[in-house]
């Protein structure tokens, strides 16, 4: 389960020249919002919430970045490096930092991949130091190629003479804190140092994925990235309804013993997040009204389910909640309210909050009124009749195409 994240923001923009003037490429204002806003957007919605930010040119500025994002939905730690210490340099100033296994992202590069399934991602009898997450591209020579056998990395160039389509490092690492223990003092680089020597002792693994890829460290990409990013971040919804679809209605489930998953649901919500759908629960919990459980309960219990799904490669992107009655329980929840199902109130503020493309969206519910709510909000609704629910969602979506490749 991943916890922690670092993004490298050290680079000195020297290919964007006038573009970046003063400004490191991870703050230049991409789609609205600087770019490292989309890559800590991301990081919060997989649930990755203890974050680094490395800093190098220039630190003053990424130091006042930290402090805008101070206080928000993600752990902002910002840490300036004394001197240019190269990728795996920084790393090893980060070393006290560090958990013993952490997510490594570059600052001025977004993939959008499952960032909770690199763990996983390969099949190997030991744990290896590193694991990369790869892009195929037209042309490797611009970020240098990546050849595989089978799991793992067997050459990683960091340079490649000609044009050529091939395998590239996407900037995703899953790294193991004792290899950044062997770095030595100084400047280290990542790639054309570390991942060649571990490529060639058999230590590196790679998975490709299909995600978008941007980069805005080459100034043509750079260019065209805000309209990418504007495409990219607008996305289609599953809204899931909870008691009856991701897990068995037992009546008021509060707790984690009494929480049983329906037949498919981690499967299904994992597959919604790797074609690129937001995933999203919409759930009436009138129990909170009528004194079964508090929020604090029904949030811990929320939480357990996410750490639950974290551990298979799944996430919730967020979850919205009634905890009203009409006519039960006691003041302020026994009340007339405009997010209990079948009202729309939860899908709406849903959509208020996120970009959220409502023509390739989907509700599925157990009840007539989460279809009744999701037709109200614009959005299409079906029943969920039982069975498997991974199987019954990609049956709903088959013919749907919503591609998340740019």
């Amino acid at each position: 389960m991943i916890k922690q994240a670092v993004i490298l923001a050290g680079g000195q923009g020297t290919r964007l020249g006038a573009l970046t003037g003063h400004v490191s490429n991870p703050l230049l204002p991409l789609h609205g919002p600087p770019f490292l806003d989309h890559l800590l957007w991301n990081l919060a919605r997989h649930g990755i919430r203890d974050i680094i930010l490395s800093g190098g040119h220039p630190g003053e500025q990424l130091a006042d970045y930290g402090r805008r994002r101070a206080g928000g939905s993600v752990g902002l730690r910002v840490f300036v490096e004394p001197s240019p210490l190269g990728t795996g340099g920084a790393l090893r100033f980060l070393l006290p930092h560090l958990q013993d296994r952490f997510l490594l992202l570059n600052g001025d590069s977004l993939f959008d991949i499952n960032y909770l399934d690199l763990p996983l991602a390969v099949d190997v009898p030991s744990r290896a130091p590193a694991t990369i997450a790869l892009r195929q591209v037209a042309d490797a020579a611009r970020h240098g190629r990546v050849e595989l056998s089978g799991a793992r990395v067997r050459r990683f160039l960091e340079q490649v003479p000609d044009p050529q389509p091939g395998l590239i490092y996407g900037g995703i690492a899953w790294l193991d804190r004792r290899l950044v223990e062997g770095f030595p003092a100084g400047f280290v680089s990542l790639e054309q140092e570390v991942f060649p020597h571990l490529a060639a002792e058999g230590g590196l693994l790679g998975k490709p994925y299909a995600g978008c890829f941007i980069d805005i460290g080459i100034l043509d990409d750079c260019h065209r990235a805000g309209q990418e990013l504007a495409d990219w971040q607008r996305r289609p919804a599953v809204f899931l309804d909870r008691d009856g679809v991701i897990n068995q209605d037992h009546d008021y489930v509060c707790t984690p013993d009494q929480f049983e998953w329906v037949e498919g649901a981690p499967q299904a919500i994992r597959w919604c997040n790797e074609r690129g759908h937001l995933v999203i629960v919409v759930t009436n919990q009138s129990g909170i009204a009528r004194g079964y459980y508090d929020e604090a309960q029904f949030q811990a219990l929320t939480a357990w389910m996410q750490a639950e799904l974290a551990d298979l490669g799944a996430h919730v992107d967020a979850v919205y909640h009634c905890p009203h009655h009409p006519t039960e329980g006691v003041a302020p929840w026994r009340q007339v309210c405009h997010c209990r199902k079948p009202s729309p109130g939860l899908l709406e503020q849903a959509m208020s909050e996120w970009e959220i493309d409502r023509a390739g969206s989907l509700l599925i519910g157990d009840k007539a009124r989460d279809v009744e709510a999701a037709q109200r909000a614009g959005v299409a609704g079906c029943l969920f009749p039982g069975g498997r629910l991974d199987l019954f969602v990609q049956q709903m979506l088959a013919g749907k195409t919503f591609s998340r490749n740019l």
